[in-house]
């Protein structure tokens, strides 16, 4: 379809409604049972998690939702956060001063390394680990720690179509129990690769990852990507287009850390984790799933929402890289 720049967009469609709730089902039946993974132990709070919990939600850009098991249990965003922060921030500072501060390629190494910044002359990494990430939010506007903390809270909340509330428990958790968020803030301070006071943009980085959301909220903030930065359900404009688009590449590029090239090989399309156990998966143009599972694999990504979007990729028609040969009339 042609946008107003006269762009030409590729898009599709998800199957009917019936058909998608169908798979959704039978993706949650299949993957309930599996128990295979850890809960995380980077945050105390964080390990008291039910690992028996298991949701998937579909969103559609066309303002539909489906959704199955435990799709409306609210867990800590964490590291899924960060692409909304990254579009948020573009849209006001610009994607050329965020990429020139943060960087955009993929570093290959732990969500968390120090080595990554160290190795890079001016500090720069992706806005998917948490050193980009950190510098990234460096970068919100306001007076203060407060100012700047609103203005993100109802950004991401507009991305959501409602208001996101804090997990103050785990933010407590959190905040005292951050060292290495706040060692990695000052490296990139010693490399001019951060903006401001690091122990700010730590502050409001920590509070950004303990927002609670559901597997509903995260379909639905992804389905924003997919339609071009609109939230289908409320029909305003979180962000524009080109800011849409920049945020899908970060996340093909590092969306699943280590283990971004596995998962377009096996998944085909834009994925953020967290160590909360959710996982955003957007397919542009025709909508997003979200699910919640806090068993993770070795690298921090939910176990049973890995193998849910691995199925529903291909059952769903979400895979933005396959295609068939086209069939011609003889």
């Amino acid at each position: 379809m042609a946008t107003s720049d006269d762009r030409f967009v590729s898009a599709g469609r998800l199957p009917v409604r019936a058909a998608v709730q169908e798979l959704v089902e039978e993706a949650y039946r299949r993957f309930v049972a599996d128990e295979e993974g850890a809960l995380s132990s980077v945050y105390p709070a964080l390990a008291q998690a039910d690992p028996e919990c298991f949701g998937l939600a579909v969103a559609f850009v066309a303002n539909d939702l489906v959704e199955s098991g435990d799709a409306r249990i609210p867990f800590t965003v964490m590291s899924v956060a960060k692409p909304f922060v990254f579009a948020l921030v573009c849209e006001r500072a610009g994607l050329d001063r965020v990429r020139d501060l943060v960087g955009v390629n993929a570093t290959g190494l732990a969500f968390n390394s120090a080595y990554a910044v160290e190795r890079a002359p001016d500090g720069r990494t992706n806005p998917m680990v948490n050193p980009g990430a950190i510098a990234t939010t460096s970068l919100t506007p306001g007076r203060d720690i407060e100012e700047r903390w609103a203005w993100l809270h109802a950004g991401l909340s507009r991305f959501a179509g409602h208001e996101l509330p804090v997990d103050e428990a785990t933010l407590a958790s959190a905040l005292a129990t951050n060292h290495r968020n706040r060692a990695l803030a000052n490296l990139l301070t010693s490399k001019d690769a951060l903006a401001g006071d690091p122990a700010d943009a730590v502050e409001i980085y920590t509070r950004q990852s303990c927002l609670a959301v559901t597997a509903v909220d995260l379909a639905v903030m992804g389905a924003t990507l997919a339609d071009g930065g609109t939230n289908p359900l409320t029909g305003e404009r979180v962000v524009d287009p080109e800011t849409a688009h920049a945020t899908l590449a970060v996340m093909t590029i590092a969306g699943m850390y280590e283990t971004s090239g596995e998962w377009l090989l096996d998944v085909g399309m834009p994925g953020k984790s967290g160590i909360g156990g959710g996982i955003v998966t957007v397919s542009p143009g025709k909508g997003a799933l979200g699910t919640f599972s806090p068993l993770l694999d070795a690298t921090g990504n939910s176990v049973r929402g890995v193998r849910a979007a691995r199925l529903l990729a291909r059952t769903l028609g979400l895979d933005v890289l396959a295609s068939a040969a086209a069939v011609t009339e003889s």
